[in-house]
């Protein structure tokens, strides 16, 4: 009987065990799903919608075809995220050069992804197909969205993207985007752009017998086991050797009358000595099975239902807040855009290109370095300005906005050279195709402190110039302060607006440095000086005390003329490298550009003063008086 249970025990743990290992292998649900679209689409784009990538949940997984003549769509190959794996297709079936070049233009693929705004900004007027998601058919679906524009560039190198690809026949990326994220495939912008591709999301698969089935087997193997060595070891008692021999009967010895006692039967029958010891080890079994089944119903947690408890319900049911508007660009975008930025400014300057630092700095930063780089070239012993800190950027600030243009503000250093003062940079992007430029690159003041601005997760909205929720109009600021360092504290009627601690502009170009210049010129020549707001736009960002950022340009023009006939004015650095000229009878004039930034406090506190936080002040033309 006993080696009856252990054989019993030994097949229900491999049946158990079995069917554990078969709950994960054979009889698992499949553990992906892959959704495939083959198009017949001339349209030079494909966007594919973030409710696509969507679809269900997890990270995306897109196998995508390049080549006009599809064929069937590449297995998906997984890769990290932000990295592609593309490999290499047969060529077509042609012959000469002609062949291996219309291979080469079919078979190329540009996938690129950010925001669904700027996805669908870049695409413009173009013609493209949509890939979205259709809930009631549970399937992709296509749309062709037909515009006036047959050919796009490359989106490659764009500063609206997250991340990009590029590869050659096929191209196998993994990413996991959220809903508000969509994807752009191109060919080369001229073809149509790939035609097929699928998308793989994982699925989670459950077996929630799987464990317990896995936990009992195990369990009755080690029954088994334990019931396989009670019957060898009670065999072998059976069987072992007897030693002693056999004694006879012996009769029983009757007691004394006098201390005979009956006793009843009941009291035999309530307490037999052989029965407690069949209880205690027929209990043993029953114990061990009862903590089995617990066991197995705890573990794994399949076999037990939840259900969503009344906060999760009142999460679910309440009304959605009220959404901001989507920031300009992320910090790690930003931070992308001004590495960018530096190195392109980094090797205009190297070269003296113009050319080169319009493609990354527009408005005061451009006139100011293509001004530098003129005086350069005329004379060589003109200095550069100074570089963009690179090292660390110490603010984003972007704006909130779906349209364009847009900008972004930002704080740059070198913490490795603390002589390298911060610079405080606006970006500025024109169009969704166009590149962020550099329009405000103004060095802050030593001593300045910064208000409180919003994360860059959230962004802050620009005011326009003449906005009402400021004690002073950012644009009268500007003026204000022009006026401030024409005329001094006698002439300009807003001195008091400013405050003047701290203020090493006032120092150098203000009022008083302006007399002093008077005083130095010779009798023989006259100086004149004139300011103006600059030919840039009154920049306004709003913090988080309900005050404001505000940044202007202003210019600053200087005459010197002689007052006597054969009398000669000469100019010497820059203003004679700009202007070509080292004496002139007529006059030399010279303008300077002069980027500010300004803190103007909130409504709350109206008698606060305006407090310059930073300017970049430098030579932006320079002729002779005509």
């Amino acid at each position: 009987m006993r080696f009856i249970i252990a054989i019993v025990l030994f097949v229900v743990a491999f049946v158990g065990i079995g069917l554990g290992i078969a709950e994960r292998t054979v009889f698992a649900e499949a553990d992906r799903v892959t959704e495939s679209v083959a198009l017949e689409s001339t349209a030079p784009v494909t966007v594919i919608d973030g409710s696509a990538l969507n679809a269900y949940d997890g990270r995306q997984t897109l196998a995508i075809l390049g080549g006009v003549e599809a064929g069937p769509a590449p297995a998906p190959s997984a890769s990290p995220s932000g990295s592609a794996a593309p490999s290499e297709s047969p060529a077509p079936a042609e012959s000469g050069d002609a062949a291996a070049e219309s291979a080469t233009e079919s078979d190329a693929i540009a996938a690129v992804y950010g925001t669904t705004t700027d996805v669908l900004g870049w695409v413009g007027e173009a013609s493209y197909t949509l890939v979205s998601w259709d809930a009631e058919q549970a399937a992709l679906v296509t749309e062709e969205v037909v515009g006036a524009e047959s050919t796009v560039p490359t989106p490659i190198g764009s500063d609206l993207w997250y991340g990009e690809f590029e590869g050659s026949g096929e191209l196998g990326l993994t990413v996991n985007v959220p809903r508000d994220v969509s994807l752009l495939l191109v060919s080369d912008g001229t073809l149509p752009a790939p035609q097929e591709f699928s998308i793989t999301w994982p699925l989670e698969v459950s077996s929630p017998l799987a464990t317990p089935l896995t936990l009992g087997g195990f369990a009755a193997l080690l029954l088994g086991l334990l019931a396989l060595i009670w019957a060898l070891v009670h065999m072998r008692k059976q069987r072992g050797p007897r030693r002693k021999t056999p004694k006879g009967p012996k009769m029983p010895r009757v007691p004394k009358p006098s201390r005979y006692r009956p006793v009843k039967a009941s009291t035999l029958i309530g307490r037999p000595k052989g029965r407690r010891a069949v209880r205690r080890i027929a209990l043993l079994p029953t114990a061990i099975t009862t903590a089995f089944v617990l066991t197995a119903c705890s573990v794994g947690g399949g076999l037990s239902i939840s259900q969503p408890t009344e906060a999760a319900t009142a999460s679910s049911s309440a009304e959605p807040e009220e959404e901001l508007p989507p920031v300009a660009v992320t910090a790690r975008q930003a931070e992308r855009i001004i590495g960018r930025v530096a190195a392109t400014v980094a090797e205009a300057d190297e070269a003296a290109n113009g050319d080169l630092a319009a493609s990354r700095l527009a408005g005061p930063a451009l006139e100011l370095r293509q001004a530098n780089y003129a005086a350069r070239a005329n004379d060589g012993e003109v200095a550069a300005l100074p570089a963009i800190p690179t090292g660390s950027v110490d603010l984003v600030l972007p704006q909130q906005t779906e349209a364009w243009p847009r900008q972004v503000f930002a704080i740059v250093s070198n913490p490795e050279d603390e002589t390298v003062p911060p610079l405080a940079i606006v970006l500025s992007q024109a169009s969704a195709r166009e590149q962020y430029r550099a329009t405000y690159m103004i060095t802050l003041e030593p001593q300045a402190t910064l208000p409180e601005v919003p994360p860059a997760s959230l962004g802050t909205a620009f005011l326009s110039s003449d906005t009402p929720f400021l004690p002073v109009q950012p644009a009268t600021v500007v003026a204000s302060y022009a006026e401030l360092l024409l005329l001094g504290e006698a002439g300009a009627p807003d001195f008091a607006l400013f405050e003047a601690e701290g203020d090493s502009l006032r120092t150098q170009i203000g009022f008083e440095k302006k007399e002093e210049r008077r005083a130095a010129i010779p009798s023989t020549a006259a100086i004149d000086f004139t300011n103006a707001v600059g030919d840039a736009d009154v920049l306004t960002l709003s913090t988080l005390d309900a005050g404001a950022l505000v940044m202007g340009y202003l210019t600053e023009t200087e005459t010197v003329t002689p007052t006597q006939s054969g009398a000669t004015v000469n100019a010497s650095g820059s203003v004679a490298a700009l202007a070509n000229v080292e004496s002139s009878e007529r006059g030399i004039t010279a303008t300077y550009g002069v980027q500010v930034l300004f803190y103007v406090p909130s409504l709350e506190n109206p008698d606060d003063p305006v407090v310059l936080l930073g300017y970049t002040q430098g030579l932006i033309a320079a002729s002779e008086v005509q």
